[in-house]
Parts: structure tokens; C-alpha cells; sequence
């Protein structure tokens, strides 16, 4: 038997993070393993909005999401517990489509540039300059840097000790496509009692709802159909909804333990990129650009020195973690403050109040939480 294939770099996890860091370094002919557990395509909970902020960056790496249908998107509106209605276009506007569609768009480019193996890991030891990662099939890889991209939360956040996988979170999240009439440039917002739930067309023309929750809130009613009839059909806007929408999942998909804590974005030598790294809030609506631009952000750095035929792990290291906190740091403050802000009916209602006298407010909130096109 020859000698194992070392790698430069392994990344696991196939999200849009992932997967955008293996096409990119890829293309730039890095030898790249990608480890995923899940084949394409398939669904995941997801806002499915995308800010335009890296639409010019995908297309850099030939991937275009309106080439699958992608819808564009210029308006954005906001409805408080009650009802109450704020509309404004959005800064720079951006694009629906769903995670099935956009990570195969992803996966059909990166499988042509890097290896794909669809298993799961359990094990990551790093050692005199060198990564081995094993999986639950018993196969052992190796590489010489390991990038996270495994999401919002797993298992190897434990292994890794990481302080907020021993923390329970107090959210839930549901998400599911209905057949339901609404303009294909609009992303909405819609409040309610315990959290709040965002809608926007996809690619396929099908209505993507997805909320976040309390345990709090969610377990006084303890039935998904039960909670969207009793507590999010108290807004009027998600009434018509839920009542007039057509539902196109046998059964909506749903993801617990959702962590917004402060995350580092370097454990143990692996650079973390999209949720792993940091997990911006939902209502915020650019989940799914962050991630793309912390891949970005990543390729472009690790390109850099590896240039130069040598490269640093320590300043390396140094460098991502600075880039990544001046570039998402106080965006993922907003994050919190808005949804602290949201989540009390007194807060919102101020808020609103404020808003409706001062349009030029809302546009100004959501560029802190967007980036500059990249």
C-alpha cells in the first residue's frame, strides 16, 4: 500500500460555507477534502434570503444562482405582534432560493475542484503540525489545515469543548414551503408572541416560512400545528397565511439548541467559517451571506500566504480571527440588540412608534446588519 494522501485542506461540513471555501480554494488548484453527512440535495432550516452584498463574489466563482431561478428581492416589510406595518426597500437587495437548490448549484462545481466524501466525523487529533480526522466508518484522513464549517451546532462542538455546546439553548426553529400568493421581490417579517417568522419566495415560486421560538413559548402549546393556529396567527399577517397557504412538506422540518452565543472563530487550530464560527440572528436576514463571505474571507488569507510557498499556522491564525471580528463582530451586537428589542411587545411598540416618524430608520438598521458588496 503507498503512503496516505495528505490533503491542505479539509473542510467539514457541506453548508454554503463549506462549500463555497472548497470551490474557491479549489479553483485556485488547493488540494481540498470536503466532508459531508448528508448527500444532495436536500432541505435544511433556513431563512433562504441571500443579500446581494455576495452575489458578485459568487459569480467571480462561476456559480449564479438566478441560473436555477433564483427570485430577486427589493422590498422588505416588518409587522409588529399586533399588526402594525413598516415597509421600506432594502439598501441593497438581494435574492430568494432555497437551500436545496443552492447548495446543489454549489456541490455540481465544487465536485469538479475538490473531494467530496459523504461521511461523518467523530474524531479530529491534531499533532506535530498535522491534522487526522476519523469517521464513523472507521476511515482516517489527513491534512494540514482543517476548516469548520459543520453549522449552527454538533456534536464535535463538545468533543472540542467549546463553552457554549454545554450551554441548552432556548430556541427552536421551524421552516416549510407553502403554496401561497405573494410578490416575488418581497422578504417580510412577521412578529409574534415568543419569536418571529420570515417569509420570501424561492426559486421553485413555493412560499418559505421559517421561525424562531422559545422553548417557553412553544411548550405552553407543545404541537407545531397547534402553536402556528394559537400563537402565530395572533398577527394578522401570519393569520392570512397560515390559513390561506397551501403546504408543500409532508411534515415541516424543524432544529433545536440554536446557539447565539459568542463563538471563537479558532478552536484548537481549526478555523471555524459560517454558523460555527458565529451565528447572526434570523431576523436579520443575512445568515446565508455571512457564511459565503466568511469563506471568502478564509480562501482569500490562507491564498495569500500559501503563495509565498510557506506558510504561517500562527499568523495565519492571527490574521483570520482579526479580519473575521472587524468584519462580523458588530453585526452579530445588531443581531442581539434587535432581537432583544423585538422580542419585548413594549420595546417593539416604541420601536414602531419611532419608526413610522422616521422612515429612513429601518433602511439605516439593516445596513449594520449588511455588508458592503464584496
Amino acid at each position: 500500500m503507498g503512503a496516505k494522501k495528505c490533503y491542505d485542506v479539509l473542510i467539514i461540513g457541506g453548508g454554503l460555507a463549506g462549500l463555497t471555501c472548497a470551490l474557491h480554494l479549489g479553483k485556485a488548484r488547493v488540494s481540498v477534502l470536503l466532508i459531508e453527512k448528508y448527500k444532495y440535495p436536500h432541505h435544511k432550516v433556513c431563512g433562504e434570503y441571500v443579500s446581494n452584498e455576495v452575489l458578485s463574489y459568487l459569480q467571480e466563482l462561476d456559480v449564479d444562482p438566478f441560473e436555477v431561478g433564483a427570485t430577486a428581492i427589493s422590498k422588505f416589510q416588518i409587522s409588529d405582534q399586533k399588526g402594525r406595518l413598516i415597509e421600506t426597500k432594502l439598501p441593497l437587495g438581494g435574492f430568494g432560493i432555497s437551500r436545496y437548490a443552492f447548495d446543489e448549484l454549489l456541490y455540481e462545481q465544487v465536485k469538479e475542484n475538490a473531494t467530496i466524501v459523504f461521511n461523518t466525523i467523530t474524531e479530529i487529533n491534531f499533532s506535530e503540525e498535522l491534522f487526522s480526522v476519523k469517521t464513523s466508518t472507521n476511515d482516517s484522513y489527513e491534512a494540514k489545515f482543517v476548516v469548520g464549517a459543520f453549522g449552527k451546532r454538533s456534536n464535535l462542538d463538545k468533543s472540542l469543548n467549546r463553552k457554549f455546546a454545554e450551554q441548552k439553548s432556548p430556541w427552536l426553529a421551524v421552516k416549510a414551503h407553502y403554496e401561497y400568493d405573494m410578490p416575488n421581490n418581497l422578504v417580510a417579517l412577521h412578529n409574534f408572541e415568543g419569536g418571529y417568522c420570515g417569509l420570501s419566495k424561492t426559486e421553485s415560486g413555493a412560499v418559505n416560512a421559517c421561525y424562531l421560538t422559545t422553548y417557553s413559548s412553544f411548550k405552553k402549546i407543545g404541537d407545531i400545528v397547534k402553536f402556528e393556529k394559537e400563537v402565530l396567527s395572533k398577527n394578522p399577517y401570519l393569520n392570512s397565511f397560515f390559513n390561506e397557504a397551501t403546504p408543500l412538506f409532508k411534515s415541516p422540518l424543524t432544529i433545536s439548541q440554536i446557539s447565539f452565543d459568542k463563538k471563537s472563530p479558532i478552536e484548537n487550530h481549526i478555523f471555524m467559517i459560517g454558523d460555527s464560527a458565529g451565528l447572526i440572528h434570523p431576523l436579520c436576514g443575512n445568515g446565508m451571506a455571512m457564511a459565503i463571505h466568511s469563506a471568502k474571507l478564509f480562501s482569500e488569507l490562507y491564498l495569500t500566504q500559501n503563495g509565498d510557498g510557506n506558510i504561517n499556522r500562527s499568523i495565519l491564525e492571527q490574521e483570520y480571527t482579526l479580519l473575521w471580528n472587524s468584519t462580523f463582530k458588530k453585526r452579530l451586537k445588531t443581531g442581539r440588540s434587535i432581537q432583544n428589542l423585538l422580542l419585548s411587545s413594549y420595546s417593539t411598540s416604541i420601536g414602531f412608534t419611532i419608526a413610522k416618524l422616521f422612515p429612513n430608520l429601518v433602511p439605516t438598521i439593516i445596513k449594520k446588519t449588511h455588508g458592503n458588496p464584496l
